[in-house]
């Protein structure tokens, strides 16, 4: 006993002052900022440079910088459509400051990612009231985190972790008005988040006695769940009342006819040859339960580490709070199921459970960590230099050893580096409305980097909303025809349709090559669904290139080049439009 107490007083680990407290929550956040800090050093080191998924969903945002930008523009109209309220509201009034949204996002992970560390940090010492478990936890989430892109995204899901922390910590604080308005923020920046937060509060009102259900006797609980509910649904009526211009969510059975959703397809959604896939690994479908760090695997041990209290006497100390990490695996469990069953009305069934698991296993294993190194600790004096020893070295491991395991790879950033800088610079040269029609992926940057509209690009052909993607679908069927047809009326003909100003192509897209290399294009070559339209069109092309066959407006070119570097060439569509002999 006098061994044991002896060493605790030389130890920091399950010291509860205040000052360790701090101490621990300081080096938590310096951990997160070092982590964020290095994730977006990239963005001043070149000019052009933006998140791949901001390319979609922030692009537009530069209409409240200049509200000329993307005038009557599909693509910028279909996701500002799209934008969840308070995120759009959020970049709009940092816009009216004066803050660029592109901008913003390249600084806001770091904000999101400190915001993120603190309220976890609070949620694992309200469940073990260890300050080091707090930091373990955030140690460990932030790994997870960069280890992903959905921070560094700075998107609408980049702020359901500070909000949903926040929301839970306020939670366990009982403390009811903070607890609602981040439940509120919830619906406002990523509702489909207030859905499992409602469900946690739900569940609350229910304890086991006896291995049976029973409604709790503690009035609280009754408080938050009804006001939860009431703010919950509250803050999705945006959602509800907003009809879509876009037109009704796709069905299953319509996309069980679109190419694009089969497992080779750009929205990859149904794998019938793969069922394993299908429901635990794919990136929509699945449960995409990740165990990036691997070192999450010691949280699935948490439950039978909770039963041993005699090997692991800081067992006591954990709180009934604990429960709600069980609360909030059933409720993404039921929602993960339930948007199976109302395919596409709830979104995507992954979006309720990659999320879910990424939080249950950080914090399980950072209550399970924290057992386990109190219990290495409670060894005899003999034996203390070597427990030491070991939490030094696991310490220093848990902190380091994503940047041994993945080097250059951790932190991700996925930022997409503008190249064609000359490119860029040409096009910011012509009208706001300047539009540009392009097969290339290049095409899918001048959004954001030359802020010009383009007619289709394989990073906006998001196919949930039946109203935009078959305009979307057409166009490219458009596209394919003036690219790729013997006939230059075919390429006059979309030029007039549309009001395309410019092409953008590569040397190599006439060839066939470029279309069995290139998935965007080549998701249409699957056997699968011969019928359809852009399967047919896509196979008829093919075929004609292999067979000679030269397309026209590889014979323009030479006199209709307006812009050239590299392998990227800009024709002038008005120089098209105004041949009519090509011999």
């Amino acid at each position: 006993m006098a061994a044991t107490e002896t060493y605790h007083s030389l130890s920091a680990l399950t010291k509860k002052t205040k000052s360790y407290t701090i101490f621990w929550l300081t080096l938590s956040i310096a951990v997160a900022t070092i982590y964020s800090a290095i994730a977006i050093l990239p963005t001043f080191q070149h000019q052009y440079i933006i998140q791949d998924d901001a390319r979609q969903h922030i692009f537009w945002m530069q209409r409240f910088v200049d509200n000329q930008l993307f005038p009557k523009d599909l693509i910028a109209d279909y996701f500002e459509s799209i934008a969840p309220p308070g995120y759009k509201a959020f970049y709009q009034i940092l816009a009216i400051a004066g803050i660029n949204p592109i901008l913003a996002s390249k600084i806001l992970p770091v904000l999101l990612d400190v915001m993120t560390t603190v309220y976890c940090f609070g949620v694992c010492v309200e469940i073990l009231p260890i300050p080091v478990t707090g930091f373990i936890g955030t140690v460990i989430l932030n790994q997870g985190l960069w280890l992903g892109d959905d921070i560094i995204s700075a998107t609408s899901r980049a702020f359901l972790y500070p909000f949903f922390f926040a929301f839970t910590y306020y939670l366990l604080k009982r403390s009811l008005f903070p607890c609602l308005v981040f439940l509120a923020l919830l619906g406002l920046f990523y509702p489909g988040f207030v859905l499992i937060s409602v469900g946690i509060l739900i569940l609350q009102i229910f304890k086991f006695q006896n291995g049976l259900p029973r409604l709790s006797g503690e009035r609280s609980n009754y408080w938050f769940c009804g006001l939860g509910i009431v703010v919950g649904f509250g803050s999705l009526l945006p959602y509800f009342l907003d009809a879509s211009q876009f037109g009704p969510l796709m069905t299953v059975k319509e996309a069980r006819t679109l190419p694009e959703f089969l497992s080779s397809g750009r929205m990859s959604f149904f794998h019938d040859d793969n069922p394993w896939r299908f429901w635990f690994g794919a990136s929509r479908a699945g449960l995409r339960i990740s165990f990036n760090p691997p070192i999450v695997f010691l949280g699935l041990f948490l439950p039978l580490l909770l039963r041993l209290k005699t090997r692991f006497p800081l067992v006591q100390q954990v709180r009934g709070n604990v429960s709600t990490l069980i609360h909030l695996i059933i409720t993404s469990l039921f929602l993960f199921f339930a948007a199976h069953i109302l395919l596409f009305k709830l979104y995507l069934p992954s979006r309720f459970t990659v999320h879910s698991s990424k939080i249950v296993l950080a914090l399980a294993t950072a209550i399970a960590l924290t057992l386990i190194l109190d219990a290495i600790l409670n060894t005899s004096r003999k034996r203390k230099f070597l427990a030491i020893s070991t939490t030094l070295i696991i310490g220093i491991f848990i902190v380091f050893y994503p940047n041994i395991f993945w080097k250059k790879s951790f932190p991700i950033n996925s930022y997409i580096v503008g190249q064609k800088t000359g490119l860029y610079e040409f096009l910011q040269q012509y009208p706001k409305d300047t539009l540009i029609a392009s097969l290339v992926g290049e095409a899918n940057n001048i959004p954001s980097f030359a802020q010009r509209p383009i007619l289709v690009g394989n990073e906006y052909a998001i196919a949930y909303h039946v109203g935009y993607y078959r305009q979307i679908r057409q166009r490219l069927a458009d596209l394919i025809r003036a690219h790729y047809s013997s006939e230059l009326a075919d390429t006059q003909n979309l030029i007039q349709k549309y009001g395309v100003d410019f092409f953008l192509i590569e040397k190599r897209v006439f060839a066939p090559e470029y279309i069995t290399k290139t998935k965007w294009l080549r998701q249409y070559l699957s056997p699968k669904l011969p019928d359809d339209m852009l399967a047919k069109l896509m196979r008829e092309t093919l075929d004609s290139l292999q067979k000679g066959t030269v397309p026209a407006l590889s014979k323009v070119v030479q006199d209709c080049t307006a812009f050239s570097a590299g392998e990227s060439i800009l024709l002038d569509a008005r120089c098209i439009a105004k041949k009519t002999n090509l011999n």
